[in-house]
């Protein structure tokens, strides 16, 4: 069966969201502010959850229709053939938003679209009752502008939780966020990577599982592993594929600097989980001393606001960053900050930049490409 998949993403990665979800073979990509939508069956469900590295979740769009009143909301939510997706024990709690929408009240919404749902499973599996004692089905239910979305959740905890992470140090950097950068900076199974200020390590992290082809989602679970309507075999199936793909034959090294050695451990614990530890080294040093390869391309987060809580000592380190890759010119650079300052700090103008988002904080992506002899 062909399902439509929404997978949202952090606004500004969108295209990069749009070739994975292509390369995973799913058709009628669409491209929109902050998601992707596509078709595929359950395959491409299982496969979406468990390759996609850029992706925030996995949801599948059950039904789109408009309504102005409780009762259009009602009956377009009770025409979704509920009985067919969860059985008579399920577990389905309703998430909803309401942006521009006559009907602006979420509590509200939330209880209609419940009562809805309740009354499908019920005349569905002819009972009077619904303990929700068994598998849990989150719903979600979006109204934009009078237009309502009902979602059936098919991940569960949010796709950046890969499993590695269990420790971080302040402040970190988003691991989906980590990988589009990754993507942008175009790394390669025979790259060098390095991080100045590598923190918990997502960024050279999410590096190196992407030059050795290693699923992100492969040490996890998923909400829609428990769904009635999705074949256990589907699931283990698409594991074998992503494990099969794994190449750690690569010349591939990255190597992370942070000054504080209690991180260092951290990163190199997250490393191991990671299963990566062999391609990521992690050293406790100075941003003074950075001296990178030539042939590396550095990725990195300076530490700034929240993380460091002093605008100037931020300032200081940007301009050191700019006078070690001075002495010491890469193949390229990469820098995601939310300071606003960052090029006048540097001393120099970004090849190019790219507006992204972390979590809620605007930032940008300073790509400075160096000497290609």
């Amino acid at each position: 069966m062909q399902y439509t998949l929404i997978a949202p993403c952090y606004f500004g990665t969108e295209s990069v969201l749009s070739y994975e979800v292509k390369k995973l073979g799913a058709t009628d990509v669409e491209v929109s502010d902050g998601k992707v939508t596509f078709k595929g069956d359950e395959h491409i469900i299982a496969a979406a959850n468990i390759n996609l590295r850029t992706a925030e979740r996995v949801v599948i769009l059950l039904k789109e229709f408009k309504a102005k009143t409780f009762d259009e909301l009602f009956d377009g939510v009770s025409s979704i053939n509920w009985a067919a997706l969860m059985p008579k024990d399920a577990q389905f709690p309703v998430k909803g938003s309401s942006l521009s929408s006559t009907l602006s009240s979420v509590p509200a919404c939330q209880k209609i679209v419940k009562k809805a749902i309740v009354e499908s499973l019920k005349k569905g599996h002819n009972t009077k009752i619904l303990p929700e004692t068994g598998n849990l089905y989150k719903i979600r239910v979006a109204l934009r502008k009078d237009m309502v979305s009902v979602m059936l959740d098919t991940s569960g905890d949010g796709l950046h939780k890969r499993g590695y992470r269990r420790n971080s140090g302040e402040a970190p950097i988003k691991e989906t966020l980590a990988a589009a950068i990754v993507d942008l900076a175009r790394v390669r199974s025979d790259s060098i990577i390095q991080d100045p200020f590598a923190g918990s390590g997502t960024l050279l992290i999410e590096a190196a599982q992407k030059a050795l082809n290693i699923a992100p989602g492969l040490k996890r679970k998923f909400a829609a592993e428990e769904y009635a309507f999705i074949p256990k075999e589907v699931w283990e199936e698409e594991r074998s594929k992503a494990r099969m793909a794994i190449n750690r034959d690569v010349p591939f090294k990255a190597y992370g600097f942070d000054i504080d050695p209690f991180v260092v451990e951290i990163a190199k614990q997250n490393a191991q989980k990671a299963g990566v530890g062999s391609a990521v080294s992690f050293f406790t040093a100075d941003v003074k001393s950075f001296s990178p390869q030539a042939d590396a391309v550095v990725i990195t987060n300076p530490p700034y606001g929240e993380r460091l809580g002093d605008i100037d000592v931020a300032m200081e380190l940007e301009k050191t960053l700019s006078k070690r890759l001075a002495q010491n010119p890469v193949k390229a650079s990469y820098v995601i900050t939310s300071d606003a300052e960052f090029e006048t700090n540097f001393g120099k103008k970004a090849t190019k930049r790219r507006k992204l988002y972390n979590g809620m904080i605007p930032c940008q992506l300073y790509m400075y490409y160096g000497d290609k002899k």
